[in-house]
């Protein structure tokens, strides 16, 4: 294991020379595993940060809502193959689908439908896109003033859109927030104490606090208002609940087996299931499961053996960079591509 630390150290050492606030880690073996932290919780303050830090992580939400769906379709609630047009309000007032839409293409982004964070919505100014909540229906509102073309139907779009969506039919047929019902199904049942899709606690002495610069202003932009809530990337948790999340889910201790093995299907040409990410694994020459999230000053990346054997799940502030600035963006991508390269190594370490 010594191998595997001591690679992922470097890596972590490169992206706290590049001014990274913070970075926290665990990884998981057979047998073991190994947590750590790297840089401070809060520039002001500059209390150092720890290993059980909670972070936003984005897009990993996806995987947990995509549990909640999944369930439903268990219960024979709905099918995965059944059209959302007639369940869903928001298909027949708000949008404008072009024919019908099931809950597998929300699930695997096959949907066609536009991306909100395309809108114009978010091209605004900085404090009152990250300080204004976002519901699901102002979320699609905002997604229907994008063309969704027949063309994008069964084409694999990334869209958070998707997702919310699905929050909106998770609400339906529950009858309960959306937060609730994953509480429910996911964070109760596995004793994920520090996770949560609920009003958030910024002043919370264990946040890892985020940044983003307007102009001169560094903006602390810690669990956004414009997530709280959101089914597409609204979740707060840790690298251990997170760790802890996976590997239930691929020991099909939250889903039956035949719908783990759906869920673990590619669409398309995409490496991507029913909210789940897929890996190549050059250990066993199948497949490792998770998730990357990002945005607001966070980046992370979940990856799972298909066993749920070995895992790393890491989460980092990244550097305060200016707001609705290309170079930004593209920072960004090469950051998320250079920790799952990390991630990917560590278990390829772990493995052999």
């Amino acid at each position: 294991m010594q191998a595997a630390t001591d690679s992922l150290e470097r890596r972590v050492q490169h992206f706290m020379e590049g001014r990274a606030t913070a970075l926290v880690v665990q990884l998981r073996w057979p047998g073991g595993e190994w947590s750590k932290a790297y840089g401070v919780r809060n520039l002001d303050t500059k209390d150092p940060t720890q290993p059980q830090d909670r972070v936003s992580v984005a897009s990993i939400t996806k995987s947990m809502v995509a549990v909640s769906v999944l369930k439903l379709v268990e219960q024979g609630l709905i099918g995965l193959d059944d059209p959302v047009n007639g369940v869903l309000e928001s298909f027949r007032t708000t949008l404008r689908p072009p024919g019908p839409i099931t809950v597998r293409q929300l699930l695997n982004h096959n949907s066609g439908m536009p991306d909100y964070v395309d809108s114009e919505y978010t091209a605004g100014p900085l404090q009152q896109v990250a300080n204004t909540r976002l519901s699901m229906q102002r979320g699609l509102e905002l997604a229907a003033t994008l063309p969704w073309e027949s063309k994008n139907v069964d084409r694999f779009a990334y869209s958070s859109s998707n997702y919310l969506a699905l929050g909106q039919l998770i609400e339906k047929l529950r009858g309960r927030p959306v937060a609730d019902v994953l509480n429910q199904d996911i964070f109760a049942p596995l004793g994920l104490q520090h996770t949560s899709l609920a009003e958030p606690d910024r002043g919370a002495p264990d946040n890892i606090h985020a940044y983003i610069m307007d102009g001169r202003e560094r903006v602390d932009v810690t669990q956004p208002e414009v997530w709280v809530g959101s089914p597409a990337g609204g979740v707060i948790s840790t690298t251990q609940d997170i760790n802890t999340f996976y590997r239930a889910l691929l020991r099909s201790q939250l889903l039956s087996p035949a719908m783990l093995e759906e869920m673990k299907k590619k669409t398309g040409f995409a490496e991507y299931g029913l909210g789940l990410m897929r890996f190549p694994d050059t250990c066993s020459g199948d497949f490792r499961y998770g998730h990357p999230g990002g945005g607001f000053g966070n980046i992370s990346i979940s990856i799972t053996s298909a066993d749920g054997g070995s895992q790393v799940t890491m989460a980092m502030a990244v550097p305060p960079l200016p707001w609705q600035d290309p170079a930004t963006a593209r920072r960004i991508d090469l950051l998320g591509t250079q920790m799952e390269q990390a991630a990917q190594e560590t278990l390829d370490y772990l493995c052999h």
